[in-house]
């Protein structure tokens, strides 16, 4: 499959080389064409993996991983622009992470929106699914990093696009257990687990962990 990834840091990367190593043809999306990162991570990456700006990996993927800063995800959206990205699954993975006061970072969201429902009405024609925000990047792709049973979860409007989802996380990610939420609006939970997620993180001394719903 051709699959577009927008974004150049840790996430896009380590969600990028993933797909690659899976035998996907994935285009690395930034802000403009040759950026030094893009270009280090094609060279490693090998011949299945290339880069261009954010609308090239959106015009290039029938799937669109958004991998990009929560601060600047809108923007990248646009840049992508919506025609690209028409009738298309974008999985949306950023947090509206604030970093301006320093660490631990705040929320730009707040409780009564979320950058997935943000990213949903910026893109009205495309099929946005919130997922894999909440746990670590290397988490993301290989779940068993973290002992035991875990689970993920997805939310968005369009349930086939849920569907494709959960089984792309199920069959290429190794996620055994993922939670449907609901709609899109289910992102507001997620997003907000982020603070939780960082002060876990802190006490925890690692990144490799997860949460198990208990029934």
């Amino acid at each position: 499959m051709k699959i577009g990834v927008l974004g150049t840091g840790i996430v896009g990367q380590t969600i990028a080389s993933k797909l690659v190593a899976l035998g996907h043809d994935v285009k690395m999306g930034s802000r403009s064409a040759g950026g030094e990162k893009a270009t280090e991570w094609v060279k490693k990456a090998g011949a299945k993996a290339s880069e261009g700006t954010f609308a090239d990996a959106a015009s290039f993927g029938e799937l669109v991983f958004n991998c990009t800063s929560g601060a600047g995800s809108l923007e990248a959206l646009r840049a992508a622009g919506a025609k690209n990205l028409e009738g298309k699954v974008l999985i949306d993975i950023a947090n509206p992470l604030d970093f301006s006061k320093g660490m631990p970072p705040t929320l730009f969201s707040g409780n009564t929106d979320s950058l997935g429902e943000a990213a949903q009405r910026e893109l009205p024609g495309t099929r946005v699914v919130k997922t894999l925000n909440t746990v670590n990047c290397n988490v993301m792709v290989d779940p068993s990093r973290v002992a035991g049973e875990h689970d993920m979860f997805v939310a968005g409007n369009d349930a086939g696009a849920k569907s494709q989802v959960s089984e792309i996380l199920k069959t290429w990610f190794g996620w055994k257990s993922v939670i449907d939420l609901g709609d899109i609006s289910a992102a507001r939970g997620t997003e907000s687990y982020l603070p939780l997620w960082i002060r876990m993180w802190g006490a925890l001394k690692t990144a490799d962990f997860n949460i198990k719903v208990v029934r």
